[in-house]
């Protein structure tokens, strides 16, 4: 298989993981962090942004799975790569929104 593919589903994983948090409070109705608020990554966007934002994080998830490779859920390189990469954005996104929801204590 093309090595260039494991990166794409590492992405993936990222995308996805990132999607989650952007989508479900969309959804919930509640303002969350998002790039496009002010300051960057720390003020909050509303919920109808952030429903976009998620779906536009799943929608790169999908293309980056089914739409580079052959990907199949059962070979572990491949579950593997997307697994280590939603792993990745899901304890960086804990760290970083967690200074502002309550989860992670301010170190300063």
């Amino acid at each position: 298989m093309p090595w260039y593919q494991y990166p794409s589903y590492f992405l993936a994983g990222i995308f996805a993981a990132n999607a989650i948090p952007h989508f479900v409070s969309g959804m919930m109705g509640r303002a969350f962090q998002s790039p496009f608020a002010t300051p960057r990554g720390e003020g909050l966007s509303s919920s109808t942004v952030n429903v976009l934002w998620g779906a536009f994080n799943a929608a790169l998830a999908y293309l980056l799975i089914y739409r580079v490779g052959s990907f199949d859920i059962r070979l572990t390189a491949d579950a593997g790569a997307v697994g280590l990469g939603a792993l990745l954005m899901a304890v960086l996104a804990s760290r970083l929104f967690g200074r502002f929801h309550g989860g992670f204590p301010d170190a300063g």
